[in-house]
């Protein structure tokens, strides 16, 4: 079922129930990453985290920070810390990114490819814990990243291409939006598989430390969603029944 979600305005999001988690066997290896199917090689800011969740249980530069490290596992990506965001917000005067013009803006102002702007739109710690997160990747495409593209007009642009001539450049390079209730079997499987790919094969607790601690399950749930972002890119058929 489509949901619908409000970060700057209304966005429709496409949800994807992603099972089974990273999708690595359950071995023990140095370091998982993540399959990048559809964005290519990006430097990527990550933006403090928006708090739609109706509580103050977390702290937002915190939440980003986590996404910020399960980020660096996407393949070809580079991250900017969120303290470089951070920094440019404060010379701005700014807590957060307000609308998709100011992330556009951030992101020229860091030299970045993209910022990922997101909302932790449900949250509550305690036995069994449930994260909702809602994430909009913001920014421009190398044009030799493109493929189809007027040689001509992109040697006339000053500035990285933007995602597609037909699509606005406040447009999202690729979002997604999910509920982690570890409630679910399914979501304790895709946690054990996360567990399975970070060595805690040898740890008292092994994978159930993702359930107990609040930290371990957010990152688990950043990694799943930044999996989701990293799959659900259509550079032809973004949305545009947006920001109206």
């Amino acid at each position: 079922m489509k949901r619908s979600i409000w970060l700057f305005g209304p966005v429709w999001v496409w949800g994807v129930l992603v099972v089974g988690g990273s999708g690595c066997t359950p071995q023990t290896i140095e370091r998982v990453s993540i399959p990048n199917q559809t964005l290519g090689a990006m430097v990527i800011a990550v933006a403090p985290a928006l708090n739609f969740s109706g509580g103050n249980d977390f702290d937002p530069s915190s939440v980003a920070d986590l996404m910020a490290g399960e980020l660096s596992y996407l393949e070809g990506v580079n991250v900017i810390p969120v303290s470089r965001v951070l920094a440019v917000l404060a010379r701005q005067g700014r807590q957060e990114i307000g609308s998709p013009a100011h992330a556009l803006e951030v992101v020229q102002d860091l030299g970045a490819d993209a910022i990922l702007v997101f909302a932790v739109t449900e949250y509550d710690p305690y036995d069994p814990p449930i994260v909702g997160i809602a994430a909009q990747l913001y920014g421009f495409r190398r044009a030799d990243s493109l493929g189809s593209l007027d040689p001509i007009l992109v040697g006339r642009q000053a500035k990285p291409f933007a995602l597609s001539p037909r699509v606005p450049a406040t447009t999202p390079l690729s979002q997604a939006e999910r509920v982690f209730d570890a409630a679910h079997q399914y979501v304790v499987n895709e946690v054990k598989a996360y567990a399975a790919c970070r060595q805690e094969g040898m740890e008292p607790m092994r994978w159930k430390k993702y359930l107990a601690s609040q930290r371990h399950y957010l990152r688990f749930c950043c990694h799943a969603i930044i999996e989701q972002l990293a799959s659900s890119c259509d550079c032809t058929e973004v949305a545009v029944k947006t920001f109206r």
